[in-house]
């Protein structure tokens, strides 16, 4: 919690004189409407109104702060082309990638390109004073190539803790992910980090040649919200205290540490004989976690809900008892703030973005990466009492509504749009 009252202190006047009335003729970017360009892998879109909604609730809360925003949203000739949805629009744009991460170096380079003419159309219609890009492979190096030719600073969202891009990998290929990489860190006006623990990743092999700083990711609490009524996700069962309930939100991969908690279900079994298991999110584990679940003799209490909208996820997030994910490699991880503003207690690891946000204890719980004999302790004790559940959770959702909501957020992201722009 220290880092976010420094961040406090850190932002608050530029923020004020950002975002407050201040005298200036119409072209003071201080005091003026800035048009930003976003480029993003992470988007939604048609039938996926979930992925990168991160990203596109924080645009429409920067409207209100003066910045409108043009988003070219990315995706590989690989994959279905995909189609703008009605609540986020965008143009959605595919580049060519070698297959894998062999050719995700050079893929920014061919973006880039692909986006020169239609980024100078733009400029004629609507002249851009920053680019803000998503991830520095492949749109924060497609963002340096349109800033070199088009004189457009630039500034670089780092999302998670594979800051230089290796994707869990050695060798040739992956060396030159981490050139590529520093290169965008290196010419950007800003990277912007989700975290201290993003940020010293960067800062420990990039050192002073690159100019970062931490904007914590935000969430809405008049969404997520503790307010159980009306009852709008279709599951009678999520009753917040009959039967017990524990709620996972996330991709179902083997580094969110489902297993960790189905193995830890199975030994409350004896304590808890009506717990149950609510797991959203779809992922190439899938299969292997329901069989787990059935080995264990814990099946007929796992649910698999799969992909659900930010409706379904806010009312089921009210209704658990207890939000877990052990997440083994995380740079933040916004369905913890999401749980949290809901006033629930979140139990996520120590070593991730996420224990600068909770005080074990007080406004949630933290355990090891890895800590199976921890997470059954900490599950024993939160899921036997109440009225800590209840006073760890009112802890959580006022530390949400302080410091990390989405207009705090803009407001930051805004600061650094003009600066960026001066």
């Amino acid at each position: 919690m220290r880092a976010l009252d420094e961040l406090e202190k850190k932002h608050s006047p530029e923020v004020a004189r950002a975002v407050g009335a201040a005298a200036g003729g119409p072209n003071d970017r201080s005091t003026r409407s800035l048009h930003v360009l976003t480029l993003t892998p992470f988007y939604p879109s048609q039938g996926d109104e979930v992925r990168g909604c991160f990203v596109a609730e924080s645009l429409r809360q920067l409207q209100l702060c003066g910045v409108t925003s043009s988003v070219i949203a990315v995706d590989t000739i690989y994959h279905a082309r995909k189609l703008a949805s009605s609540g986020a629009p965008a143009q959605w744009v595919r580049y060519p990638q070698l297959p894998g991460n062999l050719g995700l170096s050079s893929a920014g380079g061919f973006l880039g390109a692909s986006l020169l003419r239609r980024v100078r159309k733009l400029q004629r219609e609507t002249p851009v004073d920053v680019i803000h890009a998503h991830a520095a492979l492949p749109c924060g190096h497609a963002a340096a190539f349109l800033a070199q030719r088009l004189g457009i600073p630039f500034v670089v969202t780092v999302h998670g803790l594979d800051v230089f891009n290796s994707c869990f990998e050695q060798g040739i290929a992956a060396a030159w992910r981490r050139e590529a990489s520093l290169r965008v860190y290196r010419s950007a006006q800003q990277v912007i980090c989700i975290s201290k623990k993003v940020q010293a990743l960067i800062a420990d092999q990039a050192g002073s040649a690159v100019a970062s700083t931490v904007v914590y990711n935000g969430t809405d609490p008049e969404f997520f919200t503790p307010d159980i009524t009306p009852p709008d996700f279709p599951i009678s069962s999520l009753n917040p205290e009959q039967p017990p309930s524990i709620l996972i939100v996330g991709n179902l991969l083997q580094g969110k540490g489902h297993e960790l908690v189905l193995r830890a279900i199975h030994r409350l079994s004896g304590q808890f004989a009506n717990l149950q298991c609510r797991i959203i999110g779809e992922g190439a584990d899938r299969d292997r976690f329901a069989v787990l679940a059935e080995s264990l003799g814990i099946g007929g209490r796992v649910h698999f809900l799969g992909r659900r909208s930010r409706a379904e996820v806010a009312a089921a997030m009210r209704g658990c008892t207890v939000f877990v994910l052990p997440s083994r490699y995380e740079g933040l991880g916004c369905v913890y703030l999401e749980a949290m503003a809901c006033a629930k207690p979140v139990v996520g690891c120590r070593g991730q973005g996420i224990d600068e946000i909770i005080s074990h204890g007080v406004n949630g719980w933290l355990i090891p990466v890895d800590g199976m004999e921890e997470l059954v302790d900490g599950l024993q004790r939160l899921l036997a009492d109440s009225a800590r559940r209840r006073q760890i959770g009112e802890a959580a959702r006022r530390t949400i509504v302080s410091t990390l909501t989405l207009s705090r957020q803009a407001r930051e992201l805004a600061a650094i749009y003009r600066r960026a722009a001066r």
